[in-house]
């Protein structure tokens, strides 16, 4: 009897020793699914062995810590990450200074952007007598993890660097940060993103990877219907497919808006969009789709690259991109905003486009804020919003009572000559006794009469000395819509005209810099904001 029970224990044992080696060798030939369901069996039958009474268990642990950490590797590397990390947990369990594991949930925390809980698990790591054959590849995870951690408490972000170089490679990794905001009711719709404190112009706000992001390469100008199908069939099954692995995620874009019955909606603590926040867990198995209502929040809360408020950082921008990133979603629009947001990579980056007080709303422009009314009414039936901003309000009273403004809109239609136009748009602000700001809204509209204006040597020496100088122009645009890298480009080839910023007169270079950083906020030094002001003008 006794032959009998060691024989079925060798076998057992001999069969464990099988699924080893096989899902090994899975692993090494990075068949991660399978090696996932081989890793899986092991476990499981390594577990029972460990609760018989004639076990090694010493030796049973250390095969279940290799097993579990493996496993997590391969998940990681399908991007399942919080199943992943609840494998290095539980082999963390059965040896809480298992290095391979420790480094192992170290590189997952880092992917969640979770940086602290990451230095914490590479400091341990590198205490352990295994790191000296590893120390540089360690010294590497940590000091990413030091700066990451620095970057999302402070959002001292700095791409000067890759910028000067010519965007060389993949975009650089960035660390999320949230800066002084927080979500509330807003009066525009819904719920909306304010500043909780002061932040001046230039200044980050927030800095998002997004959830799942498509790109097409651009051919012509336009992307065909059959090309647009397929990338937002592509981005859909991108989304999806996160979704199902973070039950985080699933929660997060449950709370965005599907465009009805914005004032019903809850308002979600803006702590929830940490990558620290983890939330309540789940198996991926209890993680179903309700693909109705994911589809319409797609429609409402994705972003494109190309929009007019946004600039891209990349060596060839020649793709079109579409992406959903969380937290931008709950930015109103305004046709006076008040933020612009770049994309460095999968990365978006919102900052202060002016100075924003403690309290104010912050505000993109979904739609373009440098044509009229009328236009800008067309476009945002095609976003479903009806914008009620002190602007559009204006300009509605102006344009209903002046036949005037009637008269200049006409002779844009008729191609009439812009510096006659733009003489008499100001002549008629001086009529209504039109000041300050909304002087600003009315200039904005009319941009497209003052930019060929300015840019005509005839019409300036027609009408040069009989309307407003072109800094008193920008001055007041920027005042009402913030920076805009057209406006910028009209006064880097007005300041290249005087001869730069020595011979420029107002146009000095400080002041091309101020709009810049309106424009591309903070992100680099003076040196790399020249690169970004020479491409600006190469556009």
């Amino acid at each position: 009897m006794a032959t009998t029970t060691t024989t079925e224990e060798e076998e057992q044992e001999e069969y464990l020793q099988q699924l080893r080696s096989k899902a090994t060798e899975l692993f090494i030939r990075e068949e991660w699914n399978d090696s996932i369901q081989t890793y899986s069996q092991f476990i499981t039958l390594c577990t029972h062995h460990l609760s018989l009474p004639h076990s090694d268990p010493q030796k049973l642990r250390k095969s279940l810590c290799i097993a579990l950490c493996n496993r997590a590797e391969a998940k990681s590397r399908l991007r399942d990450f919080n199943s992943a990390l609840q494998d290095c947990d539980h082999a963390l369990q059965v040896d809480a200074t298992h290095f391979k594991t420790l480094v192992c949930k170290g590189k997952i925390l880092l992917s969640l952007n979770r940086y602290s809980m990451a230095l914490h698990c590479f400091k341990i790591a590198l205490l352990d007598p295994q790191a000296s054959g590893n120390s540089e590849f360690l010294v590497g995870y940590f000091e990413k993890c030091k700066k990451f951690e620095f970057l999302s408490r402070t959002g001292n972000l700095d791409l000067s660097d890759w910028v000067l170089n010519g965007f060389p490679g993949k975009a650089p990794e960035l660390a999320e940060y949230i800066g002084a905001i927080e979500i509330r009711k807003s009066e525009i719709s819904g719920r909306g993103v304010f500043a909780t404190k002061n932040i001046d112009a230039g200044s980050l706000i927030l800095v998002t990877k997004a959830i799942a992001i498509e790109r097409s390469i651009l051919v012509g100008k336009d992307l065909s219907e059959d090309t647009q199908l397929v990338m937002w069939k592509n981005f859909i099954d991108k989304v999806v497919d996160f979704v199902r692995k973070c039950h985080k995620t699933r929660d997060l874009i449950g709370k965005l808006s599907i465009g009805e019955n914005e004032d019903e909606l809850d308002v979600p603590d803006v702590e929830l969009f940490r990558p620290e926040s983890i939330g309540e867990m789940h198996s991926s198995d209890d993680i179903d789709v309700d693909m109705v209502k994911l589809l319409a929040i797609l429609d409402v809360n994705s972003l494109t690259e190309d929009a007019v408020s946004a600039n891209v950082l990349r060596k060839n921008n020649d793709c079109y991109g579409v992406g959903l990133w969380l937290l931008p979603s709950f930015i109103n629009h305004s046709c006076c905003p008040n933020a612009r947001r770049l994309h460095v990579g999968d990365y978006l980056i919102v900052h202060a486009s002016r100075d924003l007080k403690a309290g104010e709303e912050i505000t993109l422009a979904y739609l373009d804020p440098l044509i009229p009314l009328n236009k800008r009414k067309e476009m945002s039936m095609t976003w479903g919003i009806h914008c009620k901003c002190k602007r559009c309000k204006f300009e509605g009273e102006i344009l209903f009572s002046k036949q005037e403004m009637k008269e200049i809109e006409i002779g844009i239609e008729r191609g009439m000559d812009v510096g006659g136009l733009v003489y008499k748009l100001e002549e008629q602000m001086k009529r209504w006794k039109v000041r300050g700001k909304e002087k600003g809204y009315l200039r904005a509209s009319f941009w497209s009469l003052y930019s060929e204006a300015y840019g005509s040597e005839r019409c300036m020496k027609r009408w040069g000395r009989r309307i407003p100088a072109l800094d008193a122009v920008v001055d007041s645009i920027t005042d009402v819509v913030g920076g805009d890298h057209r406006v910028l480009k009209i006064l880097m080839e007005e300041l290249k005209k005087k001869g730069g910023g020595s011979g420029g007169g107002n146009l000095e270079m400080e002041k091309v810099f101020k709009l810049a950083r309106e424009v591309y906020g903070k992100v680099v030094k003076k040196q790399a904001m020249r690169t970004l002001l020479e491409l600006c003008i190469a556009d």
